[in-house]
């Protein structure tokens, strides 16, 4: 993985980032990504039945243009959700507007948005700074980072994720190929994007590849990544993840390229675990690794049940090492599950043998592990070979202020 640098900026994609006047706070809540040329493009949104007016947009386009993304545009302070007609209206109006400011088709503007549901969205305010937004464009990884910055809610810090790797391009001569993506999320983490506050994530790389061969790259990255997270269990209504490929660096890549798909979901996971530790009032930052499950989906089923369990995620805020409760959310979980053979180890203790407390079992010893800021709990079912790593936080006071006195 490297950092962020003008070297770590995917070739054939500009970057820009101005104030709408859409956040109460006056900062940046408008960012372009702008492709030199069409872009092949791959999306993966929301399972929510209630979706965002920006995602029927989305479908739209990428259906009418065959996977092609010339302009994506993103808004905080505004989720145009539950806005009724009016939303769409607005959302269409923007992309009209911004095809005409950069001489592209319509459909090939991908619209997002994030922020309060059910306001209508002022279309005019973005509108009105296209302009300014178009002149500040540029290549280099300052604007890289103000984009990332401009989208950002409730969140406290930038997401980006990076890598390079050497692929062999059409002449058999090997080029560098750039992986780039930033992202927001915080609260309202669950994604459960299909097919398969909000995430939104866009990934950019600069190698050649068609937009049917990228959709099979972003689900396989998505599934393990972006899916395998949750901060409090809520499924947004905007949850978005765009994958762009522009085609500058040369390099036409196929299916199945090993390298690229790692490299890939090496800066998905990386991109995913950061949305996770700045979750909302997140003090722990906890890895789930189930095993011995009778499938890939009961070892899912069992980590998404430990993740979204009220009583687990406050034991976890005060570093209470009662581990009755993921026996407890084991059981629920919906999974098979022999509750005779089931072990559970924080770190390298033991804490449940045969699902009974462990001999060895140290109180004192638990609750010191789990008071760090990051801890991995492993459970075997001792049933099958399924298995899943899964990242989750605890839920503290601080989260309930947060969206307490988060405006509605």
């Amino acid at each position: 993985m490297s950092d962020l640098s003008n070297n770590s900026i995917p070739r054939g994609f500009k970057f820009g980032a101005v104030k709408a006047a859409l956040k109460a706070s006056g900062r940046p809540d408008f960012a372009l990504i702008v492709a030199d040329v069409p872009a092949s493009a791959a999306a993966a949104f929301t399972s929510n039945r209630v979706i965002a007016a920006p995602l029927i947009v989305d479908k739209e386009h990428l259906s009418a243009t065959g996977g092609r993304v010339r302009v994506a545009a993103i808004n905080a302070g505004n989720a145009n959700c539950a806005a009724g007609e009016p939303g769409l209206r607005a959302a269409r109006a923007t992309c009209e507007a911004i095809a005409k400011e950069f001489g592209c088709r319509e459909q090939e503007v991908f619209p997002s948005s994030t922020g309060i549901i059910g306001v209508p969205l002022p279309a005019e305010k973005l509108i009105a700074v296209l302009p300014e937004l178009a002149a500040s464009l540029g290549s280099d990884s300052d604007r890289f980072s103000e984009a990332a910055h401009a989208i950002l809610t409730t969140d406290l810090v930038e997401k980006m994720a990076f890598a390079r790797l050497e692929l062999k391009g059409g002449d058999r001569t090997a080029r560098e190929v750039r992986i780039a993506a930033f992202g927001k999320g915080s609260g309202m983490i669950y994604p459960q994007l299909v097919p398969h506050a909000t995430m939104l994530v866009y990934v950019l790389t600069d190698a050649a590849i068609d937009p049917a061969v990228l959709d099979g790259y972003l689900r396989a990255a998505v599934d393990v990544s972006f899916n395998r997270i949750s901060v409090d269990g809520d499924t947004s209504t905007n949850d978005t993840v765009l994958l762009l490929a522009s085609g500058a660096s040369g390099v036409t890549i196929g299916e199945g390229d090993p390298a690229f798909e790692a490299a890939l979901i090496d800066v998905c996971n990386s991109l995913a675990r950061q949305i996770v530790a700045d979750g909302e009032g997140a003090s722990h930052v906890v890895e789930l690794r189930i095993a011995g499950a009778a499938s890939d989906a009961d070892a899912l089923l069992i980590a998404r049940a430990i993740a979204h369990s009220p009583l687990v995620k406050t034991a976890w805020a005060g570093s209470d090492p009662n581990w009755g409760r993921l026996a407890a959310a084991i059981g629920y979980s919906g999974a098979q599950v022999d509750p005779a053979r089931f072990d559970i180890r924080f770190g390298n203790l033991q804490i449940c043998k045969d699902g009974g407390r462990a001999p060895e079992f140290d109180e004192a010893a638990a609750h010191e592990y789990i008071s760090q800021h990051e801890f991995s709990i492993s459970i075997d079912l001792h049933v099958g070979h399924g298995s899943c790593v899964f990242w989750t936080t605890d839920l503290t006071a601080q989260y309930i202020h947060i969206n307490a006195d988060y405006s509605t």
